[in-house]
């Protein structure tokens, strides 16, 4: 693997560029005003739609889990697991690693796959979410920052959604580059067709499927989709909130977020957050290669039989100059000053290295 940056598309044409962001660049920017509800005051309205979906899909999951047995259901915990494990490797090794970041490049049968689990997912539209995702790096605890952490746990997890986005975050939004995404003819198939494979592959599909493959019931299928759903989407939620807040921070102390082993098991990986923040474009987004980090060992998966190539990483020596320059000293090799929790683990990791 060599050292590489994440480089710049060419331009595409002035004709499907109009087509697909035109109408949203040439919106007018708004101003609110505060928003008061109740005793509450908030910086932009409300989305009330959004609140109550949230909610509903919520209270499906949290009631199907805790009234009916899913444990004892052998077949459903592997489903569930299974099933959430692609739709968690659409959000990390496609929106994020491959769309957002392009830190790696990746054949066409893989790109197939990126954007069916995506779609199992059930996230936002993919350009929605690159976009935003682009501009929280750049503008990373700011007004312009989407989910903007100095906000808040429940804002910068759950609330950013809930509401509408800072007039910065449009502002800073309309000069972030995504081009590149205009310029793949299978991510504007997936973006016409995006509403109708989001409702197939994340709730259709997983519901229809246990009762014909494996004779579960219907409730329990409805429920167990329902579980994973919210899993799936708290898992990445708490990439923008928990590892925003809580963690050490070995690469850089100067920023927010924050290395949380927590939040990378549930989330595939994307826990190392302040080695993300720091060197966004290695495509492992962790120092640690494949240490709790299932997505990074699927890629190096698809690299072995083609699929995935130009696997951008930093060299060892710009890690290292970092460490020591900006580092908390907590790092595993190159820090001084270990937390006591993390003793035993990372003895067990340099011996492994």
């Amino acid at each position: 693997m060599t050292t590489s940056t994440l480089t710049k598309t060419e331009t595409v044409s002035k004709p499907l560029q109009v087509n697909l962001a035109s109408k949203e660049t040439e919106k007018p920017i708004p101003n609110y005003p505060k928003y008061k509800f109740l005793k509450w005051e908030f910086e932009t309205p409300i989305i009330w739609v959004n609140v109550f979906f949230i909610t509903l899909y919520h209270i499906i999951g949290v009631y199907g889990f805790v009234t009916h047995p899913f444990l004892t259901r052998p077949g459903a915990v592997i489903f569930v697991v299974m099933y959430g494990s692609l739709g968690g490797f659409g959000v990390t090794g496609a929106a994020h690693r491959y769309f957002t970041h392009r830190a790696y490049k990746a054949k066409l049968p893989l790109r197939i796959i990126l954007l069916l689990c995506f779609s199992i997912s059930g996230q936002n539209q993919l350009k929605d979410w690159v976009r935003d995702h682009r501009v929280h790096h750049k503008y990373s605890e700011t007004d312009a920052d989407p989910h903007n952490a100095k906000r808040g746990f429940f804002f910068s997890h759950v609330g950013w959604l809930m509401m509408r986005k800072h007039p910065e975050v449009i502002r800073k939004g309309r000069t972030i580059d995504i081009s590149d995404l205009y310029e793949d003819p299978l991510v504007i198939l997936h973006q016409k067709y995006f509403t109708w494979l989001k409702l197939l592959l994340c709730f259709v599909i997983p519901i229809v499927l246990p009762p014909y493959l494996y004779g579960e019931t219907w409730y329990t299928s409805v429920m167990a989709c329902f579980t994973r759903y919210i899993i799936s989407l708290n898992s990445t939620w708490a990439v923008n909130s928990a590892a925003h807040l809580w963690g050490n921070k070995p690469y850089d102390k100067r920023i927010y977020p924050a290395e949380n082993l927590t939040v990378s098991f549930f989330s595939m990986g994307e826990g190392y957050h302040n080695y993300h923040h720091t060197f966004p474009w290695d495509y492992r987004t962790s120092e640690m290669g494949k240490s709790l980090n299932v997505t990074t060992f699927w890629l190096n998966v698809f690299q072995k039989i083609g699929w995935a190539y130009d696997m951008k990483t930093p060299s060892t020596d710009l890690i290292k100059k970092v460490i020591e320059s900006h580092g908390d000293g907590s790092h595993y090799k190159w820090g001084h000053e270990v937390p006591a929790w993390e003793n035993d683990n990372c003895k067990l990791i340099e011996k492994k290295l």
